[in-house]
């Protein structure tokens, strides 16, 4: 049984190291804020006051932080954990930060014999909560092998990418699609509401054709009940596009879809709708149209 380490106990990461407390793994795990280190002590987590701690404690150390940076920094700043692994320990990132990064990290642990997966996910907190996560996973097979009894308990559907910096290439390809989706989807709600149609029956109309997605199964109803709560927060959701849109610079890879799905949630965190969904870009559409969803 495989000694865990978990980092960042946020919407996603608190819910993840329960289902790996409650798969039987020994876990330690460390928050800047203390309440939800306590909550999972109380359900029989370790506590611990640096990731440095963590990392001497554990056979494999996870991280779930908000960008880039805070993964840099817990990784290789100080009482970080390179400081204090060892030879053989793995680490293990269920951030959404930049391929870059990820790559950088990898190779900086190596140097000490510590593998590293990037292995960021998808499903949000309802996937996070009920441990039916997808896992995209970029790094040394062999460390995968290893850490699969953990992911399990994680997760449903798990994928070997390929090398370091692959499964956070594939989170980028995901909330390229995600952010698409949410946006087509309140376009046709708006355009619906003000052509004169009822948005719920054209709902009802086209997902069962070709425009059948799981942003179409799930999200409407929501929105029709005035209920805009995050499943994932749509701040989130502008950081993660903030990354596609670096990366691509970085490959010199053009994406003009993507690019007006950014400015739409960049105008979303203008309007001080940050901690909404990310299904209420809607009203940046509705703000533009002159129109509401659900104004009779």
């Amino acid at each position: 049984m495989l000694n865990v380490g978990y980092i960042g106990l946020g919407l996603m990461g608190k819910s993840i190291a329960r289902n790996i407390l409650k798969a039987g793994f020994p876990l330690v795990v460390h928050n800047r804020s203390r309440a939800a280190v306590d909550e999972l002590v109380a359900e029989g987590a370790e506590p611990a006051h640096s990731p440095a701690e963590v990392a001497a404690k554990v056979d494999v150390v996870f991280t779930n932080l908000p960008d880039s940076p805070d993964v840099e920094s817990v990784v290789l700043g100080p009482n970080g954990i390179l400081e204090a692994g060892r030879p053989g320990l793995v680490f293990v990132d269920n951030s959404t930060i930049k391929p870059a990064t990820a790559r950088l990290l990898a190779e900086r642990l190596a140097q000490k014999g510590i593998a590293a997966l990037d292995a960021p996910v998808s499903g949000g907190d309802v996937g996070a909560r009920n441990a039916t996560l997808t896992i995209m996973v970029g790094g040394e097979a062999d460390a995968l092998q290893k850490v699969m009894p953990v992911f399990e308990a994680m997760g449903k559907t798990i994928t070997h990418i390929g090398g370091p910096g692959t499964g956070q290439i594939a989170k980028a390809c995901n909330q390229i699609m995600v952010a698409a989706q949410m946006a087509a989807m309140g376009e046709l709600l708006v355009f619906a509401k003000k052509a004169g149609a009822d948005p719920q029956k054209v709902v009802a109309a086209i997902k069962g054709g070709a425009a059948q997605c799981w942003t179409l199964d799930v999200k409407p109803p929501r929105l029709f009940e005035g209920n805009r709560a995050p499943g994932f927060k749509a701040y989130m959701q502008a950081k993660d596009l903030n990354i596609v849109m670096e990366s691509a610079r970085e490959y010199d890879c053009p994406l003009p879809l993507t690019a007006e799905t950014h400015r739409l949630y960049q105008s979303m965190l203008s309007m001080g709708l940050g901690e909404q969904d990310n299904s209420a870009v809607i009203a940046v559409l509705e703000s533009l149209a002159g129109t509401e969803l659900l104004d009779d």
